[in-house]
């Protein structure tokens, strides 16, 4: 049995992913070939929007939102590869709001073969994100008024989960289902969407600008209108422009303070 003797080493910090996984419950669930659910801890039922429906016999993905299946299926793939080793998967799920940190493994009789999958998963919606009233301004009249804004951005990296501080973030591109989060260090690949992340972004520092780009209005080095279109030019060493739709470049410029005052590219 381990023991604490006096003076061993402190506890690591409060911000460090060892403590928090400690203080974390988990949730596991249990599924067939078929992927139905056969069993679940108390955690997963708590946690799960399970309402009235008793779980057992129904398909996992009839629990989550019709955004999160598709990754939900992803992960059960993957776990099928025996290639490959599943990356931990980030999802915003209507429970409300929160932010699960799922990973999926096989399970296997005597002679290797699968005979179903263990679904485990941690809420780490109170590490990444804050409670706050969402006003009513450029585009604050969200439907909902609280809504938990996110403060840190979950990547992943080499199976490896990546928070990454908001402010740091200098803007989000789509790409299909997922993002790449791109910061002055480079860029980090999310499995949010786009429309995930739009939602929960303070909308007076992010925008969307563009159906692939979401930008932080702090880090717009210079605004570029060239034959008709408007482009943004990020701050960096090396500077990036991100397009601007038609029909983001009025709310850009009033967040921006700017009216219609848009720079015009020298020699156009």
């Amino acid at each position: 049995m381990k023991t604490c003797p006096i003076g061993s080493p402190s506890a690591p910090p409060s911000s460090s992913w060892l403590y928090l996984l400690e203080r974390f419950d988990v949730g596991v669930v249990h599924l067939d070939l078929e992927l139905r659910v056969m069993g679940m801890n108390d955690y997963a039922r708590r946690s799960l929007p399970l309402q009235d429906k008793m779980p057992f016999g129904k398909i996992v993905t009839s629990f989550h939102p019709e955004a999160a299946q598709t990754k939900v299926k992803f992960l059960l793939g993957q776990a099928e590869c025996p290639v490959n080793n599943a990356p931990p998967m980030a999802m915003m799920i209507n429970i409300p709001d929160r932010m699960l940190l799922i990973k999926v493994s096989k399970i296997g009789d005597a002679q290797g073969a699968t005979t179903g999958y263990t679904l485990v998963f941690y809420d780490i919606t109170e590490v990444v994100s804050h409670e706050t009233e969402v006003g009513t301004t450029a585009r604050g009249a969200r439907e909902g008024g609280d809504k938990r804004q996110l403060r840190k951005i979950p990547t992943i990296k080499q199976n490896r989960v990546l928070l990454v501080d908001v402010p740091s973030v200098s803007f989000i591109r789509s790409e299909g289902h997922y993002t790449w989060v791109h910061t002055g260090q480079g860029s980090q690949f999310c499995n949010l969407n786009i429309g995930d992340l739009e939602s929960r972004l303070d909308p007076q520092l992010f925008l969307r600008v563009h159906r692939s780009y979401i930008v932080n209005l702090s880090h717009v080095d210079e605004i570029v209108r060239n034959d008709g279109r408007m482009t943004l030019r990020m701050m960096g060493s090396a500077p990036v422009e991100i397009p601007v739709s038609r029909a983001s470049a009025p709310l850009l410029m009033e967040q921006l303070g700017l009216g219609d005052a848009i720079p015009v590219k020298p020699g156009t």
